[in-house]
């Protein structure tokens, strides 16, 4: 049986590529590139674009089963267009080449910010979309993407979706924004944090919940693999103990973040490096709600590990990969 993953390059791809090989499966990886957190694994590698119909055919062609990852993640706003199009056209190609190739089972990754995290105080899978067009363009783009997904699922294509929220955990190589956050507090980079927080979810969870939902999940249905809610305030706390630090951060007050979140906006269109905040991801800090994992526990058996398991084992993989050589035990 042929798996292919989209997207396969990335955090949670090369994850759950780990764990799919782990089972004997046979698995093509398809991105534009490939990364390290694929090296030494015994893959299939296509090189296919979501935006050109073509490739995707031919990465697609004899699979079973597609895992669909590939994203444009950004709380930078879309100053090129390429989150809208990766998140809603990329889509929207997958699915009919899935289609077209006659595919068993897509399971599409979205995320809890397909869901307009202001409306409510607790996410459900029947939780109202963002679609406002003031709310940030990420948000909106998995929206959009989804409903474009369920375009073709009405065609025909058995499609299931599942929306994680903030995902972190080892084998970041890149690593991801949440990964960078987590290797600044282990080295003792990060001048601060706001007074804030999301509900965060291992990759590995993740990971086993979407194997879950290519068997057990319902066509058409979402299911929101949420972990545990804590501030940052929090995590930087679990982070300093595990490392080892002595001395706390600084929490900073959400009306002070909000009054520099703008000036960071403009400083992100100057520089590569990293920012730690910006509007739009004070956004996902300030509308924080409760996120539901009761359906995909029920249909999934989705039971997100503790979260100081995440942060410790991330640690242990950081020092693995000799990235805490330079940390600060102060």
């Amino acid at each position: 049986m042929l798996t292919v993953v989209t997207g396969a390059s990335g955090f949670l791809g090369g994850v759950l590529v780990r764990t799919l090989l782990g089972e004997g499966r046979r698995v093509r990886c398809v991105d534009l590139q490939q990364g390290p957190a694929l090296e030494g694994l015994d893959i299939e590698w296509m090189t296919a674009d979501v935006l050109d119909r073509r490739s995707l055919d031919a990465a697609l062609e004899g699979a079973e089963t597609v895992f669909h990852l590939a994203a444009v993640i950004s709380v930078t706003g879309d100053p090129t267009g390429q989150v809208w199009a990766v998140n809603v056209d990329g889509v929207r190609n997958v699915a009919e080449a899935a289609l077209a190739a006659g595919v068993c089972r897509l399971v599409h990754c979205s995320s809890v910010h397909a869901y307009d995290l202001e409306a409510t105080e607790s996410v459900t899978e029947q939780s109202s979309r963002a679609v406002a067009v003031d709310l940030p363009v990420y948000d909106r783009s998995k929206a959009a993407g989804e409903a474009a997904l369920r375009e073709v699922i009405d065609r025909g294509l058995d499609a299931v979706i599942v929306n994680p929220t903030g995902v972190f955990g080892p084998y970041d190589f890149a690593p991801s924004r949440m990964g960078g956050v987590l290797l600044a507090m282990f080295q003792r980079r990060l001048p601060a944090v706001i007074d804030g927080g999301f509900d965060w979810v291992d990759v590995r969870d993740v990971a086993t919940a979407m194997q879950a939902a290519e068997s057990d999940g319902r066509t058409g249905e979402n299911y929101l693999l949420p972990g545990h809610h804590v501030s940052l305030a929090g995590l930087a706390a679990i982070a300093a103990d595990i490392a080892g630090h002595k001395r706390r951060l600084i929490t900073l007050p959400m009306w002070f973040a909000r009054i520099w979140g703008p000036l960071a906006d403009v400083a992100s269109r100057r520089r590569s490096g990293p920012l730690w905040y910006t509007s739009e991801s004070l956004h996902a800090l300030r509308f924080d709600p409760a996120v539901a994992g009761a359906k995909a526990a029920s249909e999934l058996n989705h039971r997100p590990r503790a979260i100081e398991e995440t942060i410790a084992d991330t640690h242990a993989w950081f020092t693995e990969q000799g990235w805490l050589g330079a940390a600060n035990p102060a």
